[in-house]
């Protein structure tokens, strides 16, 4: 492994000795302890020249952020300042073709796209992560989760909204400390669709014009179930990512280019093309451009595509799963943005604690560009099937 990561090193040596690594998912019961990391003082810089030729290095500064305004933990974009403590949700979507067109997932501001079953061609789930869920008109369709979502979504100390879920496996996390979550009961549309392919989250109240059936919204279903809105103890204080300053890192050309991904797992086929015209991934999948009905038919597209090499565990014949994500070493990844890429390592130490992203040939914090962003945890033993060019 190249030049073993110097960022994490202090992390696994603390936090080994509080998390273990028996049980789903490689962890042990987590506790709300925050293991301190020192990820520099995240100044951004630029290669230049004194006027005797001597190289110097010029300080990029973020653009000031007005007043009633802050940046977004999520995306580093400035948004209302209102939003600034409220906890985001992550809402489990069906990435199954009779699910489409997803609605309302142009308002998610991280995307993770995970291998759902190892069955059915091992289709995939996307888990939404929306900060300014108080303004949610219509998002879905919603499905059910698994194991590993209640520890993804533990990352960002997210309500996490489903529908059920293999119960055997995810009611040990139900039951957790740091975990909340709304299990079914969204509002139904009717669509002409099957039953399992009409629930959707709404922020409001919401009233079937067909049926007559009145379903509770986000806002009233998070204050009568007794959660926090805002970031409760769970919370790390601090984001997965470490945003570039200037918000727009360009990487080096002697990195390898990236205007193509294609993910390995084979039903959804899911694929991410470089728009120059934007800098940023168009997500396609079964072989169309994602669309989103409620913003304009807009395709659905993120500036940072992080790519990580995860192992897993089948859980019974009927291909349920759980990713080992709580490790104790760092894994191998990339990182995707203007049409680049570099290698990166990973590592998550507790299940309600953050994924701490490195560069691989530095061991640097990884830093990453203003904007959306898609996460795919791809199988290991399809790594070496992933396509980048």
């Amino acid at each position: 492994m190249k030049n073993r990561m110097k960022v994490l090193a202090c992390i696994f040596a603390a936090a080994i000795t509080v998390v273990g690594c028996e049980g789903l998912g490689g962890g042990a019961e987590p506790t709300p302890e925050v293991v301190e990391l020192n990820l520099g003082d995240n100044t951004g810089t630029a290669a230049t020249e004194a006027t005797d030729g001597t190289p110097t290095e010029e300080v990029v500064e973020d653009e000031p952020v007005p007043d009633g305004m802050y940046r977004s933990e999520l995306t580093n974009e400035i948004i209302s300042e209102d939003l600034k403590d409220q906890r985001p949700v992550a809402i489990m979507v069906d990435n199954e073709t009779y699910a489409f067109p997803h609605i309302g997932l142009n308002k998610a501001d991280v995307v993770y796209e995970i291998m759902n079953s190892t069955q059915n061609g091992r289709i995939t789930r996307l888990m939404c992560l929306v900060k300014d869920w108080k303004n949610i008109e219509q998002f879905g369709s919603v499905r059910s989760t698994r194991p590993t979502n209640f520890m993804l979504a533990g990352d960002w100390n997210a309500i996490l909204c489903h529908d059920g879920g293999p119960v055997i496996y995810i009611n040990s996390f139900v039951a957790k400390d740091y975990t909340d979550n709304l299990s079914g009961g969204f509002a139904r549309y009717s669509n002409g669709k099957a039953t399992e392919f009409t629930e959707y989250v709404t922020a409001n109240d919401y009233t079937n014009p067909s049926t007559g059936k009145s379903y509770d919204g986000l806002v009233k279903r998070v204050k009568d179930a007794g959660y926090s809105e805002t970031y409760n103890s769970y919370y790390s204080g601090s984001s997965d990512f470490k945003f570039a300053k200037g918000g727009n890192r360009k990487l080096d050309d002697s990195n390898d280019d990236c205007t193509y991904v294609k993910l390995p797992m084979q039903h959804t086929g899911s694929e991410l093309k470089y728009n120059e015209e934007t800098g940023t991934y168009d997500y396609y999948v079964y072989g169309d451009p994602h669309t989103d009905p409620l913003d304009g038919d807009k395709i659905l597209s993120f500036k940072n595509v992080i790519l990580q090499k995860a192992d897993f565990t089948q859980l019974d014949d009927h291909g349920y799963l759980i990713y080992n994500i709580i490790v104790g070493e760092p894994w191998d990844g990339y990182y995707c943005t203007n049409g680049k890429c570099e290698e990166i390592m990973w590592a998550k130490v507790a299940e309600e604690g953050n994924t701490y992203y490195s560069v691989k040939d530095t061991g640097d914090p990884l830093e990453i560009n203003t904007g959306k962003t898609y996460i795919c945890l791809v199988p290991d033993d399809q790594w070496n099937d992933l396509v980048i060019k």
